[in-house]
């Protein structure tokens, strides 16, 4: 009881503490990348660097090396007894060390991130925040039930802990030899060195998309039993009703809210350039799409002016910014199509 005391962190109930900590890392990013409110605030950015480079890479390294990789005062007594009894030592028994945990866990996650979504790529939920993430989940809770089965699978002293007792006695005793507080010290300034490079790049990564941000916008019509981008009507009969559908696909890196606004205008021309003589509005939808997600709607369209220059138009405004008036030059995103109405023979 006295050597596993001494040895660092305990079993907090049948978890070791540091795979309770990687559980509920876990737990965090979902809640940042899910939960509605928080995943819009800069939190899922430390949390998305910490579990894509650390915590996959780390269960796996768990799982594979449930052992302690230094020798302390306990395996040392461990070993005394085995020989004043006459006990076999394990053989083949690999381990490693703090450090090597650190480096390995940061090299295993890149490695199993970027393989995971390539997977998922080919799949039919493709490569999105939420297919990644939830994906990333389920292999690291599993990983992390059978290294929490492998380690409490061998003896009590032979379990790797975190040594966080011992690093903070090398650094408060005097005692302890300089060297050895200077290895302590090079190594914890090291993982922390290692998290700030990390930590640089995951967020010169996430910031660089800025540039990127865009929506798409594009209308699709029946090409016999399938849609086509080139399959919609040109050609009306007033009061007739023709069938299309609008599409938008969020690439803002943010959820963001549409209003898509369809309208009919009579064109001109004037000195060579159109002029939007008369604008009515025909229909308009709202949605709210997280990035990656597309938006499909069936739009029955039915023109009520006549003419061979009458233009159709949906609009396209983010976060209510539709105004009383939307016009091609206010809206962000548009897409437009000539059609030619015939006037109708009700009345004849």
């Amino acid at each position: 009881m006295t050597a596993d005391r001494s040895s660092g962190f305990r079993p907090l109930g049948v978890v070791p503490v540091d795979l309770a900590v990687i559980v509920a890392v876990t737990v965090l990013v979902n809640v940042a990348v899910f939960a509605p409110v928080v995943r819009t605030t800069p939190l899922r950015v430390p949390l998305g660097i910490l579990f894509v480079f650390f915590v996959p890479g780390y269960v796996l390294v768990a799982t594979l090396f449930p052992e302690s990789g230094r020798r302390g005062a306990d395996e040392d007594a461990s070993a005394a007894t085995r020989e004043s009894r006459s006990l076999p030592s394990p053989v083949g028994r690999s381990a490693i060390d703090g450090l090597e945990r650190a480096v390995l866990s940061f090299g295993l996650s890149v490695a199993i991130v970027p393989g995971f979504a390539l997977f998922v790529n080919y799949t039919s939920w493709g490569i999105q925040p939420v297919s990644i993430v939830a994906g990333t989940t389920i292999v690291t809770l599993l990983l992390t039930v059978t290294a929490t089965v492998r380690r409490l699978n061998l003896p009590a002293e032979e379990r790797f802990r975190l040594p966080v007792r011992r690093w903070s006695t090398m650094l408060r005793t005097e005692s302890v030899e300089s060297t050895e507080r200077a290895e302590t010290v090079l190594t914890l300034l090291l993982l922390v060195s290692i998290f700030l490079a990390v930590g640089s790049v995951g967020y010169a990564v996430t910031t660089s998309q800025d540039g990127e941000q865009f929506s798409e916008l594009y209308l699709l019509g029946e090409d016999g039993d399938e849609l086509s981008a080139d399959g919609y009507p040109t050609e009306f009969e007033q009061g007739e009703s023709r069938d299309l559908v609008v599409g938008v696909e969020n690439n803002e890196h943010r959820t963001t809210d549409y209003t898509i606004i369809a309208v009919e205008q009579a064109v001109e021309s004037t000195d060579g350039e159109p002029t939007v003589t008369d604008q009515r509005e025909l229909d308009r939808f709202e949605t709210r799409l997280d990035h990656g997600e597309t938006w499909r709607q069936d739009h029955e369209v039915e023109p009520t002016m006549a003419g061979e220059n009458v233009r159709l138009v949906w609009l396209v405004y983010l976060d209510d910014t539709a105004p009383e008036s939307p016009s091609m030059e206010t809206a962000p995103y548009h897409v437009h199509v000539w059609a030619d109405v015939g006037e109708s023979n009700a009345e004849s």
